[in-house]
């Protein structure tokens, strides 16, 4: 089953693995509720799951709620944005895979194959970076670093982050200071801008830095 709230995008991987003898295309959604409802009446499984789903519940929740099911599928991501904190969130959520929608179809083909036999399934770039992070952990940043990385990207000052994490001030210049030393930078910008280059963190919706 195809979740994606891009109607094109859901005719093309329609038509995409009808082509495949292997794979039976059962159904598609555009929002979470309408994956959780169809995915209790397809049982399809394998979902292909969009992160962005409209201005309604993202990928990641749908993905949480579909394997609270009773039968749950498997959930392979198949996305076009690939910062750390999307792919840790879809992760931790609970997903198979991560796959990015530039890939060949022979390699969506393949994850999907793996999914379904419960197996992880991840785009080279993806399994390359994850596999470089833990062979460097002391560089790897924490998710609650990424965190406020992304909060720093969206304009928060230390009084807005500490209020927003429920931390103290001085907490958040510790996280700071060890953000900087990972990343190579002395200041909030460059932090972001790295971060960004990295694709530790999304560029989508961030206010200019000052």
């Amino acid at each position: 089953m195809v979740v994606d709230d891009h109607a094109v995008v859901r005719a093309g991987l329609h038509a995409l693995l009808s082509g495949d003898e292997g794979v039976e295309f059962v159904g598609e959604a555009r929002t979470a509720d309408e994956a959780v409802q169809r995915a209790g009446a397809y049982r399809p499984d394998v979902v292909l799951m969009d992160l962005q789903l409209g201005d309604g519940v993202d990928g990641v929740e749908a993905t949480r709620r579909l394997l609270a099911l009773d039968d749950p599928p498997h959930v392979l991501v198949l996305t076009t944005y690939d910062a750390d904190t999307d792919i840790n969130r879809a992760i931790d959520a609970g997903a198979t895979g991560y796959l990015l929608k530039a890939g060949p179809p022979e390699e969506l083909f393949q994850a999907i194959r793996a999914a379904a036999r419960g197996q992880a399934a991840l785009s080279p770039q993806i399994a390359s970076r994850l596999l470089q992070r833990s062979r460097s952990p002391e560089q790897a940043l924490s998710a609650r670093e990424v965190e406020i990385l992304e909060l720093l990207a969206h304009g928060l000052g230390n009084r807005e982050l500490a209020q927003k994490l429920f931390i103290s001030e001085a907490t958040v210049k510790t996280h700071l200071v060890h953000i900087y030393a990972k990343l190579g930078v002395d200041n909030r910008t460059a932090a972001v801008n790295a971060a960004i280059e990295q694709r530790l963190i999304r560029l989508e919706g961030r206010p200019p830095q000052r």
